[in-house]
């Protein structure tokens, strides 16, 4: 049932283009910083956490997850920071291992399927005693954390957390690898496999006897940098298995809490496998809406304050 067939976004014009909606957002969007509160919590490997939260007061909170490479300053976060805010929820913006401006204490860093961190956060929320209500906004990578979380846990979810919504996600990790290799999107892999590569050179200063950066020029793919670095720091044999264990789609059907995946049918990097209608039209909880336009974490409106995939998120928390 819960696939949402007639999605009310409608791109600008002049934006009906995958890569425009993709690229517009970071460019030319303009929105103010938050005054973020940092605060760091330990996780149980003795590594660290941080956590940027921007409170109104409220005993509700959102845990906003960002995407590969991104942090808590990025504009899709600052958005989200500032709607819930405006509506009158607390936020945390989570960073990744690595993403907060820090190099992270351990060898490994975070990665697509990695959920107990999040974990740690949830944990730590609960334990302030401050909120009646957790809800989740992830994009894109922390999209599929997310998603993998939540239905990690089906029915045993803590009862705090109420909702989540997920935004252009790849949750089908060998369907997305596969189309981020096509040559139209060549601009983007190489910008991911640029900035995946200075947080190595930060390990090797680390851990010189563990991190092996020859012929690092060489790779081009989500493939080959998978199959080197992410699988064996990560405990996974290969790339094929570390995308077959952390794809969030494998988990859907165990969603127990209401939550929706906005993927647009444009997103130039996302496959086949991250549109799982059969999988929500079988689901009680678990809602698949799949705009026309959108780019990846593009839904861009212009002449007001928050992008479409910002007021839907809203949307869809407040009915909770």
């Amino acid at each position: 049932m819960p696939v949402l067939n007639h999605s009310d976004y409608q791109a600008p014009f002049l934006l009906q283009n995958r890569h425009m909606l993709t690229i517009y957002p970071s460019l030319f969007r303009s929105i103010k910083p938050v005054d973020y509160q940092r605060t760091r919590i330990t996780t149980p490997d003795e590594d660290f956490l941080d956590l940027d939260f921007s409170e109104t007061g409220s005993d509700r909170i959102v845990v906003i997850l960002h995407g590969l490479e991104g942090n808590s300053t990025r504009k899709y976060v600052l958005g989200m920071v500032r709607i819930f805010n405006e509506a009158g929820f607390d936020t945390v913006s989570m960073n990744f291992r690595g993403c907060s401006g820090e190099s992270n204490k351990n060898l490994r860093f975070y990665h697509s399927g990695e959920t107990g961190d999040l974990d740690t956060v949830v944990n730590y929320l609960i334990s302030q005693k401050k909120y009646k209500a957790i809800h989740l906004v992830g994009f894109s990578l922390g999209g599929n954390v997310t998603l993998k979380y939540i239905g990690e846990r089906g029915r045993d979810i803590n009862e705090m957390i109420k909702s989540a919504v997920a935004i252009s996600v790849p949750c089908d990790l060998k369907s997305s690898s596969a189309e981020l290799e096509k040559k139209h999107n060549i601009i983007y892999m190489q910008r991911f496999v640029r900035s995946l590569g200075h947080k190595l050179v930060l390990k090797k200063a680390q851990f010189p006897e563990d991190v092996n950066l020859d012929d690092y020029d060489k790779i081009k793919s989500f493939r080959q940098f998978d199959d080197r670095y992410t699988a064996p720091m990560h405990g996974f044999k290969d790339a094929l298995e570390y995308w077959e264990q952390c794809s969030s789609r494998k988990y859907l059907h165990q969603v127990n809490i209401p939550t929706l995946l906005i993927n647009a049918k444009d997103d130039p990097f996302l496959g086949a496998g991250c549109f799982p209608y059969e999988i929500a039209s079988g689901s009680e909880y678990f809602y698949l809406e799949t705009p026309h336009y959108g780019g990846h974490v593009g839904f861009v409106r212009f002449g007001e304050d928050y992008y479409w995939s910002e007021q839907r998120a809203l949307g869809f928390i407040q009915t909770v």
